[in-house]
Parts: structure tokens; sequence; C-alpha cells
């Protein structure tokens, strides 16, 4: 489990197609400093399982099923990428409840540049507005970030200085694509009154 408060900005420095899937390698010397074979990293918000480390790098395999419905596919060899350990039992939840489980993928539609901030306009697929709620938080390329307005297949958030300096946000260009991971609280609330309704119905027969 995350909490969409990114560690650190890191780099892909090697990229090693294996058939249907990759092997990547990745540079990042904080989350790497306590890493060992097995543990989890996210990167850009896909969570990845480390297969070693050397030297501040770790690599992960990345299965068809994650280069299909994330963006992980598209990234080139010197492409930066956000990077995040799990929250420990006990830490501090900064952002939200982020699983690492990417839902689909946006894309930066237009960047409006304001004095200490900057408001981003981001497309998503239809199937997944409905989850995403003014004032809610949703998870783009791995960062906990606060809904500002939405549309039918839209939403806009605010950036501060902060996110932009630190995060692949700030170097992200209209047309790019993004991660999503809705808030998982949505998606067992629409299950549950899902299964509730679908429950009253039967015991009304």
């Amino acid at each position: 489990m995350f909490t969409g408060i990114v560690e650190e900005l890191g780099e892909v420095t090697a990229i090693e197609p294996l058939g249907d899937s990759s092997r990547l390698t990745l540079r990042g010397p904080l989350v790497t400093q306590d890493a060992r074979h097995g543990d989890s990293i996210a990167v850009n918000g896909v969570c990845l399982t480390v297969v070693d480390t050397l030297d501040g790098t770790f690599t992960a395999d990345v299965m068809a099923e994650t280069l299909g419905r994330t963006s992980l596919g598209a990234l080139t060899e010197g492409a930066r990428v956000n990077l995040e350990r799990p929250m420990e039992l006990g830490g501090r939840l900064g952002g939200h409840l982020v699983q690492g489980h990417v839902d689909g993928t946006g894309t930066i539609a237009a960047r409006t540049p304001g004095e200490h901030w900057e408001l981003v306009r981001v497309s998503l697929p239809p199937q997944l507005a409905r989850y995403v709620v003014g004032k809610g938080s949703i998870t783009v390329d791995g960062v906990s970030l606060t809904v500002v307005e939405t549309g039918d297949d839209w939403f806009t958030i605010s950036l501060i200085p902060t996110t932009l300096d630190l995060t692949t946000l700030g170097v992200k260009r209209t047309g790019d694509p993004v991660n999503l991971e809705v808030d998982v609280l949505a998606k067992y609330v629409e299950r549950l009154l899902g299964a509730g309704g679908t429950a009253r119905t039967e015991a009304a027969r």
C-alpha cells in the first residue's frame, strides 16, 4: 500500500524487451537504500516487484498486462519516473490510500500556469469518470492529488511548486499519457451498493 507521496524522481537507465514483457532498470538511490529482492516500489504509480538492486539502481519485470494497461510501455531510456516505497505500518498517511493498481491511462489535455501554481486538465476514459469527484482524491502518475473540477471525460488538478519541482508532472507536456488510479473507496462503495440493491430485490421476491 502506498500514499501517493513521491519520494524520489528516478530515471530509466535500461529497458530489456523479453517477448511479451520487459525488464526495466531504474535509478533511485533513495528508494533502493533498503530495498531487497521481492520488495515493492511504485513506478509512476505502478506497483512493481524488485528483482535485483545494484549501486542505487533496481530492476523490475513488467508483464504484458501492465504494459498494455499503463504508460510504462511508452517509457524510453533516460525518462524520469516517480518512485515511492510502500508505506510502513504505523507511518503517516500523507496522501490517500493508493494500491499501485492502475485503472487506466489519461492524457494531459491542457496546462494553465498561475502565479505560484498550475492548473492541469487531464482527460480520462469515460468509464472511470464516475469515480472522480470534486475535492476527492485521485492518483496521477503515482502522485496523490485533489480533484478541482470534473466533466464527463476530464478532470482538473492544481499543482503546487513542490509537485512541479519534485515529480514528473512538472515536465509532462500536453498530449503526454499519465497513469490513473481512482480512489479505491469509491469502487468498494459502488460494489457494495450494487450488491445491496440486488440483495434487497431478491429478498422482496
